[in-house]
């Protein structure tokens, strides 16, 4: 089973740059993602969809779901008869991941202001260690996981801790002091 992870950032930039960071991470078999979308809410209201092309071997069935996903929890308008079925199918997709369909809704709303950008992940396995020290201090609130509450409290203490600052250079010996001549 995969887990579901929405982090709302400050801007569209840095929710690429953590995805982008991500990306790397399954390059190093770190991660595995099935999905990474970056969802950006513009100064009218309306969320905009940012895909990553080819993630997935189904990439029409995936842009249909995230486009669902989105569209119900921004209340944004579905168009066509797809509406029903893919709400019904993200509804039992949602409940998969333990996730309350209101609360995801309110907690989404709130946090992806205009201008702010959140970052959807689906995650099929990780090397949790490696992947959240790597991931220390990139910032983001995580808004939603499917994952138990102790990893869950752990990716969010990784956000927000500072990242390890790098050695300061040894200072150069002293010049050996000068002796008085008589």
């Amino acid at each position: 089973m995969s887990d579901l992870v929405f982090i709302a950032f400050e801007n569209e930039q840095k929710a690429e740059e953590v995805r982008d960071r991500i990306l790397g991470m399954q390059r190093e078999y770190l991660i595995d993602i099935g999905d990474a979308v970056i969802a950006v809410r513009d100064d009218k209201g309306r969320v905009k969809l940012n895909q990553l092309m080819n993630t997935t071997a189904a990439g029409a069935a995936s842009g249909a779901l995230w486009g669902t996903l989105i569209g119900m929890l921004f209340l944004m308008p579905l168009a066509g008869a797809a509406v029903g079925a893919a709400g019904g199918a993200l509804g039992g997709a949602l409940t998969d991941f333990g996730i309350n369909d209101d609360d995801m809704k309110k907690q989404a709303n709130d946090a992806l202001k205009p201008g702010m950008a959140g970052l959807f992940l689906l995650i099929r396995k990780m090397t949790t260690d490696k992947v959240l020290e790597d991931l220390k201090g990139v910032g983001g609130t995580v808004i939603r996981t499917s994952f138990d509450h102790a990893l869950e409290d752990k990716l969010r203490q990784s956000l927000d801790a500072a990242p390890a600052a790098p050695a300061a250079p040894a200072a150069p010996p002293a010049p050996p002091a000068e002796t008085p001549s008589a």
